[in-house]
């Protein structure tokens, strides 16, 4: 929170403008949902941090990356714990990794799912990586699980 204060010169008036800064904030998720109790923790706390963040108004992007790939497929079935609220931050999901969708083998439940597959880092050797560069040269605030 910026607050401006303005007064005037016999100091009687006092002026407050209270304004929120906006976060650009990116949660990037690489647990594997086959690791058990604490990978499903860490995917509990990054989907509470971005229903926060959406709830705050500040800009958010959900990243699925490395095994994390494998999440989407999990967090759209109904009977998932955590299915309500993977759908109240649905629509910032970004997509997820392609190459590490390729590898952990997630590619066609990733589409299946509806999800971009991001390939913005074209780096040799790969079917094209998500940028998580991209977030922090661009000043997001950059939280992994």
């Amino acid at each position: 929170m910026v607050s401006h204060v303005a007064t005037t010169r016999c100091g009687q008036t006092l002026t407050t403008i209270k304004t929120k800064l906006k976060m650009k904030t990116a949660i990037i998720i690489l647990s594997d949902p086959k690791a058990g109790e604490e990978a499903l923790g860490r995917m509990f706390n990054a989907l509470a941090i971005a229903a926060e963040a959406v709830q705050q108004g500040d800009e958010t992007e959900i990243l699925f990356t490395g095994t994390g790939t494998r999440w989407p497929a999990e967090l759209s079935q109904p009977a998932h714990p955590a299915h309500g609220l993977y759908q109240s931050v649905r629509s910032s999901v970004a997509g997820a990794c392609h190459h590490c969708a390729v590898v952990f083998g997630a590619a066609d439940s990733v589409k299946a799912c509806g999800l971009p597959a991001i390939k913005d880092n074209n780096l040799a050797g790969t079917h094209g990586l998500a940028s998580i560069h991209r977030y922090l040269a661009e000043g997001w605030q950059t939280v992994v699980f």
